[in-house]
């Protein structure tokens, strides 16, 4: 059952015009392991955290060390989550996401869907037969 659905789209250059002007920044946003990675890869990183954010309906206070941006054993990017943005992702009953990253002609976009296990499955409304 999908909870929620988030994309955004950042552009390259201005994300890191905005690196660069503002001190910290990178170390408020990003953990130690994405910080080291190059300007394209942390913008579709960005973009990723943004959309967490507005799959979960945007709540207050995320802390931006609490979602992450890593790697799966296939190799595929992987929305990891902890402390404030895994406890509103589990009060929705968020059990898996599903991330999409790209980069291309100077913009990043990341789509993310938040999906919970089905709820009780409903009973089977009786069968209807037809006398002979």
């Amino acid at each position: 059952m999908i909870v929620g659905i988030g994309v955004d789209v950042v552009d390259i250059d201005r994300f890191g015009r905005q690196l660069e002007r503002t001190p910290g920044l990178r170390e408020r946003l990003f953990v130690p392991a994405e910080r080291v990675l190059n300007l394209r890869s942390l913008a579709a990183r960005f973009a990723a955290k943004e959309a967490v954010a507005k799959a979960l309906g945007a709540p207050a206070g995320m802390n931006w060390q609490d979602c992450w941006i890593g790697i799966d054993a296939a190799g595929s990017p992987s929305v990891e989550v902890k402390g404030t943005v895994a406890a509103v992702a589990a009060a929705k009953g968020v059990r898996r996401w599903h991330l999409s990253l790209s980069h291309d002609g100077g913009v990043a976009t990341a789509m993310v869907v938040a999906e919970a296990d089905p709820g009780p499955v409903a009973a089977t409304a009786p069968s209807v037969g037809i006398d002979s």
